[in-house]
């Protein structure tokens, strides 16, 4: 069994090491201490099982768990924590196992033995449990075989169309299977809709322009790209601008 440990404490890291060496359940083939190399690393190594800490500087646990799964092959994902809050409110109660600090060689033994992947229904449940029902810091991306972290404050717009989503950022574009209502209610402090089918960044947004045709556009920052302002959004946006 090829195992990744992620945690923020070099100390944590150590002792998940030891005890599965000196118990043998497996190789640990990677360590990290954030959750953009929990990403990474699972992209580079396969591994079969990743030990994930919840809570990390930047990117945490659970936002890096989302970005996981979208991977082709995702590994099995054992959470591990030290604040009880967590397992009662999420875990527990939807079958996902965890790890208590500190961990006991028993207890890892019985997680890795019982190891499964998991579903996205359960990730949604715990999500929506944790404190604050934080909000993701990145969009992910798959290109190919490859997992794409975006940062959303590199976020330019968002534009619909189809069943995808484009994300135009400072480096370039990229196509997301997530719905613009639901970024819109999870970066509602972020963006703003302009159009049914747009929402803008609003640290990207350079002017409003009023068209020959009586129609309005948004100018952006640094690119020449420019975004319609549809009728019914053109107050919100105004009222918006005006405040900034």
């Amino acid at each position: 069994m090829k195992i990744l440990i992620i945690d923020d404490e070099p100390l944590a890291r150590e002792r998940l090491k030891q005890i599965i060496s000196d118990q043998a359940l497996g190789e640990c083939i990677a360590e990290g201490s954030n959750g953009e190399q929990a990403v990474m690393l699972c992209q580079q190594q396969s591994p079969d099982v990743i030990l994930l800490d919840i809570r990390m500087p930047g990117m945490d646990g659970i936002e890096a768990a989302q970005h996981i799964m979208k991977l082709e092959e995702p590994p099995a994902i054992i959470f591990t924590t030290a604040y009880d809050e967590y397992a009662l409110t999420a875990f527990d109660t939807h079958a996902v196992d965890y790890l208590l600090k500190p961990i006991r060689k028993e207890r890892l033994q019985d997680a890795l033995e019982s190891a499964k992947r998991l579903t996205k229904a359960q990730l949604a449940k715990i999500n929506l449990q944790q404190e604050g029902d934080k909000r993701r810091q990145h969009i992910s991306a798959r290109l190919g075989d490859e997992l794409r972290l975006i940062d959303v404050s590199d976020i330019l717009y968002l534009f619909a169309e189809h069943k995808y989503v484009t994300v135009r950022y400072k480096d370039g574009t990229v196509l997301i299977e997530e719905s613009l209502r639901s970024l819109e209610e999870e970066f509602a402090d972020v963006f703003l809709r302009v159009h049914r089918n747009a929402l803008v960044a609003l640290n990207a947004i350079a002017a409003l322009d009023k068209l020959k045709d009586g129609g309005h556009q948004i100018k952006l920052l640094g690119i020449d790209d420019t975004l319609e302002v549809s009728r019914r959004h053109l107050p919100t946006v105004r009222k918006v601008m005006k405040s900034m």
